[in-house]
């Protein structure tokens, strides 16, 4: 989407505010001994007071209202009331949303109470290449060299990315042109970033992996090598300077 005059800004700053607002809260409920479906059911009634819908489920019939992804499974997360949610897990929980005909998305990674399982490290490494990402963004960088900046804020930590997941253009749907904002570059693409634009950005941080599968379930994202991945995600508005970060109240980076 390009926003076009005063009314889209507003429209979009509002679904913004919705889908992070449920994010930041759905983090701080979580608690362990809560099943993934009880967190899911606290994000959906968040959204609906807000009058916003879950994206999720208007488009791909997404059986919850978020993904939410727990330990190895890297996207797509299923709410399940088996899946209970315990100390040390690295959880990652995605929540988009429509509002008035306006969609925007974002998602982050975190662990859930103490840092048992040694996975701050590469949350860190996540929230680093978004906020090197954020810091680049604007009119008529390249596609391709913000790739390579997250990708080699990644390696620089020791870590690699998910090459067949990206981040996408969102405003009017889920899912835009541009399709690809790869985390690692991409010479094929001479594709810019152009003022006025809406994307959604996210890194796929990896510890082994270099791909995502899917599971049987026909959801459930796994790496191909196993190991651990962080997510993090916010929808911006591009801008000839630094990007307007309208997810801002999701407080990823707090």
């Amino acid at each position: 989407m390009t926003i076009k005059s005063a009314e889209e800004l507003e429209g979009m700053k509002a679904v913004s505010e919705a889908v992070g607002y449920t994010l930041r809260e759905m983090r701080k409920h979580a608690r362990p001994g809560m099943s993934t479906k009880e967190l899911d059911e606290f994000g959906g009634r968040l959204l609906a007071e807000f009058g916003a819908k879950s994206a999720p489920k208007e488009t791909y019939q997404f059986p919850g209202y978020t993904c939410i992804s727990v330990n190895k499974e890297i996207a797509h997360g299923i709410p399940s009331d088996r899946r209970i949610l315990r100390e040390g897990d690295l959880v990652n929980i995605d929540v988009s949303g429509e509002l008035n005909g306006f969609w925007a998305d974002n998602g982050g990674s975190f662990v859930l109470g103490e840092d048992s399982n040694q996975h701050q490290r590469l949350i860190d490494a996540s929230k680093a290449a978004l906020q090197a990402a954020i810091g680049m963004i604007r009119h008529d960088v390249k596609i391709t060299d913000l790739g390579k900046l997250i990708f080699d804020t990644a390696q620089d930590a020791g870590f690699g990315v998910i090459k067949n997941l990206a981040g996408h253009g969102v405003g009017r749907s889920l899912h835009e042109k541009p399709t690809n904002i790869l985390s690692y570059p991409d010479p094929t693409n001479h594709e810019r970033f152009e003022r006025g634009s809406v994307v959604a950005v996210e890194t796929f941080i990896a510890t082994r992996s270099s791909l995502a599968i899917e599971m049987a379930d026909g959801w459930t994202l796994v790496g191909n090598a196993g190991g651990y991945t962080a997510q993090h995600e916010h929808t911006l508005l591009i801008t000839d300077e630094a990007p307007v970060i309208l997810t801002e109240a999701n407080g990823i980076f707090d």
